[in-house]
């Protein structure tokens, strides 16, 4: 029998954490059952690391944008630069893109002017929009909404950890929800009942990596494969066993990231 194997969603191969490690890296995610994984590009002046990652490493994908916490230190994005870098066979995704609030609410005009490019670019592109929001749930619902409005676009919300309106108003787009290690851990309950109220046809699972590892490496360096722990915890919270979910969570990326599936397909 085919073990189930799984893909880690986003993922940061390009941070120095992973600098000495990347074949290691890639095949430790091969021996969990990760087949396939997507680096994604905080600032765009980095594009060309994170392409050449993907270019090295069959299993690996990447997407580009310009993080919100970095919206006001880089050049503002275009939609005709984002668009181009589109064209590369393996690039798959916009983003990541959003509002954060945390630390940087001082910026939150440029954010917002930088979101609102990054969500047209996926709509001329085709791609999905790679989302980050962190205490900024109002404004994100409202931003995305009077998008989605204005024209229809697909949008993954990386890394979920929001409360349940702004998970509400992302499922009633369209959009889905993705599970990194936080959704692991024990005081995570809320955040599970969350996800546990959303439909799984509408659920994706990521790392994070190099941040956020999930129970049993809590606190360590995390790594794509380790999205199969918080996988095994994802099918605990649906009532499924571990196959089932996995093929699951492995339909809805490729429904997503369809550029990514028809790669796959085709190697």
């Amino acid at each position: 029998m085919t073990p189930p194997v799984l893909t880690d969603s986003h993922c940061h191969l390009d941070f120095p954490d992973f600098a000495d490690d990347l074949p290691g890296v890639v095949r430790r995610a091969a021996e969990a059952g990760v087949h396939r994984m997507v680096t994604i590009c905080t600032r765009l002046r980095h594009e060309p690391q994170v392409r050449a990652i993907a270019e090295r490493f069959d299993p690996v994908f990447y997407a580009a944008g310009t993080h919100p916490m970095s919206a006001a230190d880089e050049p503002m994005a275009t939609v005709d630069a984002l668009v181009a870098l589109a064209r590369h066979p393996k690039f798959v995704g916009i983003g990541e893109s959003g509002l954060d609030y945390h630390y940087t609410a001082g910026t939150k005009a440029v954010q917002q002017e930088s979101l609102r490019v990054h969500v047209e670019a996926a709509r001329r592109t085709g791609l999905p929009l790679i989302i980050h929001a962190r205490d900024a749930d109002a404004d994100m619902a409202r931003i995305l909404t009077e998008e989605y409005r204005a024209g229809r676009y697909s949008c993954v919300m990386h890394c979920f950890s929001s409360g349940p309106a702004l998970a509400a108003a992302a499922l009633d787009l369209g959009f889905y929800l993705s599970m990194s290690g936080i959704a692991a851990f024990p005081k995570s309950a809320d955040l599970r009942a969350i996800f546990a109220a959303a439909p799984v046809d509408r659920i994706l699972v990521e790392t994070d990596a190099p941040y956020l590892a999930p129970p049993p490496h809590r606190g360590k360096r995390n790594e794509p494969a380790y999205s199969a722990h918080t996988a095994r915890v994802a099918a605990e919270v649906f009532g499924m066993d571990y196959a089932a979910f996995v093929a699951r969570t492995e339909a809805n990326f490729e429904a997503l990231f369809s550029k990514a599936a028809r790669w796959s397909a085709a190697a």
